[in-house]
């Protein structure tokens, strides 16, 4: 389809996400690399919305690598808890990172709330180059509703906490093609894909 391969640098060192994005791109002639690959450190995340936060690591990342650079940022918001936990869905707990005290203190935060529901929420940026005007932007939102007992192996983050009622499963019992074919990540990239072909040729 392509005579040479694409570089882009994903602005993440998370393996899943590295998966996820490679099944969709990887066809379309592009090959993904992760930011700690060249040696290149995390961004910061200041930002109070998922977006500038994407826009952030993509612009750090295409400036350090000097190539295309993909940048996402997600995570889980619950409207009950006003939207939290947002763009701290990876640190909830503190640090360091941990998935575990993550979703204790998710459901811990949630007990005494009737409405359980959530989405999962994805901003992805692609730089052409650091100082790119124009930068593509997709979104995707994934629906569902928390649950105290984790289900499923698949997955991380808040996967086996996050069910899915019109499957009756949580988005950890999931294949990685169910998952990406539904998932807020898995839609924002698709929409990125129709809007970076046409500005392929």
């Amino acid at each position: 389809m392509h005579a040479m391969t694409r570089p882009i640098i994903l602005a993440s060192n998370n393996q899943g996400k590295l998966a996820e994005f490679a099944q969709l791109l990887t066809p379309l002639g592009f090959s993904l690399r992760t930011q700690s690959e060249l040696g290149i450190t995390e961004a910061e995340e200041p930002h109070a919305t998922f977006v500038e936060n994407a826009l952030a690591k993509a612009r750090h990342v295409a400036r350090e690598s000097k190539l295309p650079a993909l940048a996402d940022d997600s995570g889980i918001c619950v409207p009950a808890l006003g939207g939290a936990p947002g763009v701290f869905s990876a640190r909830y707990a503190g640090e360091p990172k941990s998935d575990a005290a993550n979703n204790a203190k998710l459901v811990a935060d949630l007990a005494a709330q009737t409405d359980k529901s959530a989405y999962y929420y994805c901003a992805l940026v692609y730089l052409r180059h650091a100082e790119d005007p124009q930068p593509v932007i997709a979104e995707g939102r994934w629906e569902g509703e928390v649950i105290v007992t984790p289900r499923g192996q698949g997955g991380f983050g808040y996967d086996a906490h996050f069910w899915l009622p019109a499957l009756g499963k949580t988005a950890a019992e999931l294949t990685a093609q169910e998952k990406n074919q539904l998932s807020h990540r898995g839609q924002a990239l698709r929409m990125l894909v129709t809007k970076l072909v046409p500005k392929l040729s």
